[in-house]
């Protein structure tokens, strides 16, 4: 890991946090892809229950790159030419591969995103997740599966990105928690490699 790659985590997998984009592009790409990207909000099953996701969502990627998690099955869209430079430019950096691409889009401080772990069969052993915030800063929040009180909180915002890896899908999970306070828009681009 290069030094400006520091690892996050105390223990248990690797995250790590660079600024990618300037705030103008930031902006520029979040305006593109909120006006392009046909936006959904999916039913999931929670604890049996079927509830709307507290966002939108749309999932891109090859074909036969179809993801599940929570009773969802979701076919791929083709690769928009943004996103597809925001691929290749985050390959790049984080020195990986990947083969598509789940896009949340957080309205406001009530749109939020509970806790989980991206550890889905799809992904395989120790998938690398590479996660790129356009838009308002929200506080995200790692937390450790097992010893739920140790925590690593921390802020993503305009052009941030976050690459978790090693074991870190499978030892932490992470969210994006709702607030009262007025905020305004976020959009997440989270890029994995779906194997099979």
């Amino acid at each position: 890991m290069s030094p400006n790659k520091e690892n996050l985590l105390p223990k248990d997998g690797i995250a790590w946090k660079i600024k990618l984009l300037e705030k103008e592009r930031s902006k520029e790409l979040m305006k593109s892809l909120v006006d392009d990207v046909k936006w959904k909000q999916e039913k999931i099953f929670i604890f049996g229950r079927e509830v709307l996701q507290p966002r939108l969502s749309a999932w891109f990627g090859g074909e036969g790159k179809s993801y599940s998690y929570s009773g969802l099955n979701l076919e791929p869209k083709d690769w928009s030419p943004i996103l597809f430079e925001l691929k290749t430019l985050i390959e790049k950096v984080s020195e990986r591969s990947f083969n598509s691409a789940l896009l949340n889009y957080y309205r406001d401080g009530k749109d939020s995103m509970g806790w989980h772990r991206d550890n889905e069969k799809e992904l395989g052993q120790n998938p690398v997740v590479a996660s790129l915030s356009l838009g308002q800063k929200r506080r995200f929040i790692m937390r450790h599966y097992e010893n739920k009180r140790l925590k690593v909180p921390m802020e993503l915002g305009e052009g941030d990105l976050l690459v978790m890896e090693g074991e870190s899908q499978h030892k932490w999970e992470h969210g994006v928690p709702k607030t009262a306070k007025e905020l305004g828009p976020r959009l997440n681009i989270t890029l994995r490699n779906i194997k099979f």
